[in-house]
């Protein structure tokens, strides 16, 4: 079932809707199938209602490299964005026969790369299934001054200053689905509150989302983020 592409994107499938799946911080392609999320899902897979692309991280050059100011780390992530853009985008549509719209997926740090992407380009990503994100990169253990790049890659940043006709064409364009546990480790990692937080924000500026909020005895954790795909994927494709 596991085919690669170019650049180490792993794509399972024969047709169906695209998406395009981001690690955990610091993960591999493969962390998607080798966590059992492939398999919660693979019914969907088999019946050709989805095609799933997954990338590794560059989250060790960028976010998580602590030896670099913030405004570097955001740098870095957009070099990681222009692959994504540049390459993998057009492998995508190449794997499809096409041109295609493309859902975005991620959990922990992934979740955060595709809620941003999604606000950045709702252009090529209209779409993204958020679970148990971060999406604010000044709280990762930020230092020096913040520029250009870091704001336009933080959410909690500049999604409340949107406005005008851009604002209008997101209202219009985008969707994004918000899933938090509420047990061990998403308050820890601040996944819990910063779930809440982006939820009010875009609620505040009017652009379409679901807030899911899950039990006190769902932890941030591999098994919770199985349930959740799992639970949700489904109404998507």
């Amino acid at each position: 079932m596991r085919r690669e592409l170019s650049d180490g994107v792993l794509a399972y499938g024969h047709w169906g809707r695209p998406m395009l799946a981001f690690p955990s911080e610091q993960g591999q392609a493969a962390d998607f199938e080798n966590n059992g999320m492939l398999a919660a899902v693979g019914h969907l897979v088999e019946a050709g209602r989805v095609k799933i692309y997954c990338v590794p991280s560059n989250d060790a050059q960028s976010w998580s490299n602590r030896h670099l100011p913030m405004e570097a780390r955001a740098k870095s992530h957009e070099d990681y964005e222009r692959w994504i853009l540049d390459r993998v985008v057009p492998a995508i549509h190449g794997d499809c026969a096409g041109p295609a719209e493309i859902m975005l997926f991620g959990c922990s740090l992934g979740a955060f790369h595709a809620a941003n992407l999604a606000l950045r380009r709702a252009d090529l990503f209209p779409l993204a299934l958020c679970l148990s994100g971060t999406y604010d990169p000044s709280h990762w253990y930020g230092w020096g001054e913040r520029g250009e790049s870091a704001y336009f890659n933080n959410p909690l940043d500049y999604v409340p200053n949107l406005h005008g006709d851009h604002l209008d064409w997101l209202r219009g364009r985008l969707s994004l689905l918000l899933v938090c546990g509420q047990g061990q480790w998403e308050d820890t990692t601040g996944a819990l509150e910063s779930t809440k937080r982006l939820a009010a924000v875009l609620a505040a500026k009017g652009i379409r989302h679901e807030l899911d909020l899950w039990g006190h005895d769902v932890p941030h954790d591999w098994p919770s983020w199985r349930a959740q795909l799992a639970h949700h994927l489904g109404r998507f494709v």
